[in-house]
């Protein structure tokens, strides 16, 4: 604000491996979501490097930004952000849109991720008529369709109750399973325990990062 400025993240030091399932936890104001955002190329680094499958992730402007996002990055929010308005296929295609894929193969593509997590007969609805848990589902859907190298989870199960929350992570770990790298951020601690790997933050440096014994649901 003003001349001011606020170090989030002091120093950090991370490195994932193709099919990783990381967890990053941390209290409120540890920068595990400023983390999360310049990885997901929603805000910029200031100092220090970022390389993503190769590319140097760095001074990309809006256009570039969102075009990475759509070539390497697949999308998992609390709040599903799914579009009221489209239907449960229109928004599975949404990414498919944004590569430019024809139509007829966009709607073909999408119905196979909806039958990849359980929600085929649910394609014309809208999501004002899917529970919590269908949402999600619906969202991970979404981001599987982009094909993205690196799937990125922000507390995906926070909204969901507990039955619903590990069906949702059984679906993610079938993911992983496939050999889909996942990062995920979570305050959670039983949900952390369902990746492989858990980094922890606090005051803006990892404090811990130690591979565990993950809990299968």
């Amino acid at each position: 604000m003003g001349k001011n400025t606020l170090h989030v993240l002091k120093g950090i030091d991370l490195e994932i491996a193709e099919g990783e399932f990381v967890a990053i936890m941390g209290s409120s104001g540890s920068g595990k979501s400023t983390l999360l955002n310049i990885i997901g190329m929603l805000d910029e680094h200031d100092s220090g490097i970022y390389d993503l499958d190769g590319f140097r992730i760095e001074k990309l402007n809006e256009t570039k930004a969102a075009n990475y996002r759509n070539k390497f990055l697949g999308f998992i929010f609390q709040s599903y952000n799914l579009i009221n308005f489209k239907n449960v296929v229109e928004n599975v295609a949404l990414p498919l849109y944004y590569q430019k894929v024809k139509r007829s193969e966009r709607h073909k593509f999408a119905m196979g991720y909806l039958q990849r997590v359980g929600l085929e007969p649910w394609a014309n609805h809208m999501p004002n008529e899917l529970s919590g848990g269908q949402k999600q589902r619906v969202a991970i859907a979404r981001a599987l369709a982009a094909r993205p190298k690196l799937l990125l989870a922000d507390e995906p199960t926070g909204a969901l109750d507990t039955k619903t929350s590990q069906e949702v992570m059984h679906l993610i770990q079938e993911i992983n399973d496939e050999g889909k790298t996942i990062l995920m951020v979570t305050h959670e601690d039983d949900i952390a325990q369902m990746c492989k790997r858990i980094v922890r933050l606090k005051d803006g440096v990892i404090i811990s990062d130690e591979k565990v014994n993950q809990v299968r649901v």
